[in-house]
């Protein structure tokens, strides 16, 4: 996610839609000014301009917010999970025509876009659950007489800031059960594919919710600041780069926010000489090129331990040359298995990479850099690149590519991968593949990373257990979604209680001073 200051007037091309906020339950044109180039990453045009907005707009964006929480919160259980129940049916029903949504700005084939649906719908359904997972806790007669007890009460306005890679997903992880515990919810979406947040946001209100209660600031970082120093802004939950997501961490904390900051990752696959290597040709292609790379959950490390590294380069070589690269739309019905990279930037970053570890000595078996498709010369794609014998002090080996790059590294030893693994400083996700029980134990056991998949090469929790890394792949408080993400949008209330006998109402036993720290007697 990207931003960067862009507050220099951006001049609007009137042949391209403005795409809006959405405040108090309708579309807001924005009166700032200020816009950012949405493009089609395939053809490389500029498709619409997004509004990116002002400090009046933000502080209009929240107001609504915080009227629509006052709202919101006063609604029974029983009313909020049927607005869950109703937004998860439209949701399903209409789910193709959002991923078309996310297929046109970002870039990834239809069928993935799909996939990221109903992953996110995951925790939707999650959502519908709530009233189990917001319940409080009762002790009768703790003390004689006394009772404890705990009640769940939702945090008031929450900021969501959502990366260009997962439009839907991300959102999703965040936005049902923030709302589901009765909080309202101010979104930032991405400025390069800002589209799918609006029809979130129509979704919500034709299923129910109340106006102000989901609320969409377009932007960048004048948005970004402004949900971070807000008052009335209780939380911050954010996906992205390391940096971005140290930044978010540290400004939200100093302002009393609860965070919950998702950031970068570099993950590796161990393969050790037992695996079924036709298996892990596969998910290394699956888990390095899906999506073009643009994932947290991305393989960019295989580590090979010999002598297996041969054998398995030629499979994955077999299996890159197979790979179809085009329109994530596709063509008469067929769709190819790659889509372009989100803007032209990113991809000469991506590019720059490669140049690094070619420089550094490593091997570029296939070269991505300069790829093109016919009849789509001007769109952003970037081709499946694998690298062998990269260095490992190379930054094109330490550093997040978030491209379709998957390196090699061959080691000798079980140890000496694992200790690659965990000198690294992000702990994001990682995979294993063997069919060695004790060696895939040890491994789960000592590996310093918060995702571990064994024969599973993009381990991405279900919705209720929890997402997030170990160190600096995440900051804050608690991980995203399941258990997690009820205790993060709820705060507790204990309550002591004791209520006298009118029996007994003149018993002495009740009466008097005692100036005493209270005892259980």
């Amino acid at each position: 996610m990207t931003i960067t200051d862009t507050s220099a007037t951006s001049k609007t091309d009137s042949a391209v839609p403005v795409i809006a906020h959405w405040i108090d339950g309708a579309e807001r044109p924005s009166t700032s000014g200020r816009t950012a180039p949405v493009f089609n990453p395939a053809t490389g045009a500029v498709q619409a301009r997004v509004a990116l907005a002002d400090q009046a707009e933000i502080d209009e964006a929240i107001a609504s917010a915080d009227a629509g929480f006052r709202v919101w919160s006063g609604y029974s259980i029983a009313k909020r999970q049927s607005v869950l129940f109703a937004f998860r049916e439209i949701l399903n029903a209409r789910k193709l025509e959002l991923a078309e949504i996310i297929t046109a700005e970002h870039g990834k084939v239809v069928s993935d876009a799909m996939g990221e649906i109903l992953r996110g719908q995951e925790v939707v359904e999650l959502a519908t659950g709530f009233p189990h997972l917001i319940k409080g806790a009762f002790s009768e007669n703790a003390s004689s007489g006394i009772d404890v007890y705990s009640l769940k009460q939702p945090l008031g306005v929450v900021g969501v800031i959502s990366p260009f890679n997962f439009p839907v997903m991300v959102p999703l992880w965040f936005v049902p059960i923030a709302i589901a515990a009765g909080n309202a919810v101010v979104l930032k979406p991405s400025e390069k594919d800002p589209s799918a947040a609006l029809w979130l946001a129509r979704v919500w209100k034709e299923a129910g919710l109340p106006d102000g209660v989901f609320t969409v600031l377009q932007g960048d970082k004048i948005a970004v600041d402004g949900l971070l120093n807000s008052p009335v802004v209780q939380s911050i939950s954010f996906v992205g780069s390391t940096p971005i997501a140290q930044y978010i961490y540290e400004t939200a904390s100093r302002n009393g926010k609860r965070v919950q900051a998702l950031g970068g990752a570099k993950n590796h696959m161990l393969v050790l000489p037992d695996a079924d290597l036709d298996l892990v040709a596969d998910q290394a292609v699956n888990a390095g090129f899906g999506a073009a790379g643009e994932r947290c959950m991305a393989i960019s490390v295989v580590l090979a331990v010999e002598p297996v590294a041969d054998d398995l380069i030629a499979k994955i070589t077999e299996r890159i040359a197979a790979l179809k690269i085009g329109n994530g739309a596709g063509v008469d019905g067929v769709e190819p298995d790659m889509g372009p990279l989100i803007t032209d930037v990113h991809r000469d970053k991506v590019s720059s990479y490669v140049d690094i570890a070619e420089a550094d000595g490593a091997t570029i078996v296939v070269d991505g850099r300069g790829f093109t498709v016919d009849g789509h010369e001007d769109g952003f794609f970037f081709g499946p690149t694998l690298i062998d014998d990269i260095p490992t002090t190379s930054r094109a080996y330490t550093e997040e590519i978030f491209g379709p790059v998957l390196s090699v590294v061959r080691v000798q030893t079980f140890q000496e991968g694992l200790d690659l693994i965990n000198s690294g400083e992000f702990g994001n996700g990682t995979a294993i593949f063997t069919n060695d029980g004790g060696a895939a134990r040890r491994f789960q056991n000592e590996v310093q990373v918060g995702m571990i998949g064994i024969n599973v090469p993009i381990p991405v929790p279900v919705a209720y257990h929890s997402f997030g890394g170990w160190k600096k792949s995440l900051f804050g408080d608690a991980k995203a979604y399941g258990v997690h993400g009820f205790d993060f949008f709820t705060r507790e209330k204990a309550i002591t209680a004791r209520w006298i006998d009118p029996a007994t109402r003149n018993d002495s036993t009740h009466g008097g001073i005692n100036l005493g720290f209270p005892q259980n007697t």
